[in-house]
């Protein structure tokens, strides 16, 4: 199947997406993560990324599905591709729906990750990561057993915030999302290909919802 999962930052769409390739065989395509890639490949793709990176300039919407027609035509996806990061408005909705009809491929579903804006907040600002080994806590809901040591690593003292976990800098990020991406919520609904998910439920919970909707 190729889905696109949709949801705001912090609604945890990149944590149900490894679990959907951990166990369907599913590829991830992620916008960050192709550019990158991109950058360092050495292909004529890749050189174009790199100038315009290299120049400060933002990467257009032709480049992204040139990136996004390669993974679709090389990857081995038996399981289908989760669309991470992609698209963002409209006009690249309908950039990838005529890619995906040109590669001869289809949308099966759109996952909507449904949140509560105060609820989001209060569980992105309270994250926080082992400077050592990158185990997640939460201030609330998931608390190392000793206070200040890791529970994964043993280590004590290295846990930090990122720099944006912060409620302003939170808001800011829900402001561009809701002005760019959510409208794509009403395109897809609209074609029939929207389903929603509580994206506040536990991990387990949305990834059986999740996998409820994909079955």
């Amino acid at each position: 199947m190729n889905i696109i999962l949709i949801g705001p930052p912090g609604a945890g769409k990149g944590t149900q997406a490894a679990t959907l390739v951990a166990t369907r065989n599913m590829v991830q395509l992620s916008t960050g993560d192709m550019l990158r890639a991109a950058r360092t490949s050495g292909t004529e793709m890749g050189k174009m990324v790199a100038g315009v990176m290299d120049r400060g300039e933002l990467v257009t919407d032709e480049i992204v599905i040139g990136l996004i027609e390669e993974q679709l035509t090389t990857a081995d996806a038996a399981g289908g591709f989760i669309f991470d990061g992609f698209p963002r408005t409209l006009a690249q909705a309908d950039a990838l729906g005529d890619l995906l009809a040109k590669v001869g491929k289809k949308l099966d579903t759109v996952i909507q990750m449904a949140v509560d804006d105060t609820a989001l907040v209060k569980r992105i600002t309270g994250r926080f990561t082992c400077g050592n080994c990158g185990e997640g806590y939460h201030e609330e809901f998931k608390t190392p057993a000793v206070e200040g040591k890791c529970d994964k690593c043993g280590e004590t003292d290295t846990f930090k915030k990122r720099a944006d976990d912060n409620e302003d800098a939170l808001k800011t990020r829900l402001m561009a999302y809701y002005k760019d991406t959510s409208p794509l919520i009403g395109y897809y609904y609209a074609k029939g290909q929207l389903q929603q998910v509580d994206g506040l439920g536990s991990i387990e919970n949305v990834g059986a919802d999740i996998a409820k909707a994909l079955d």
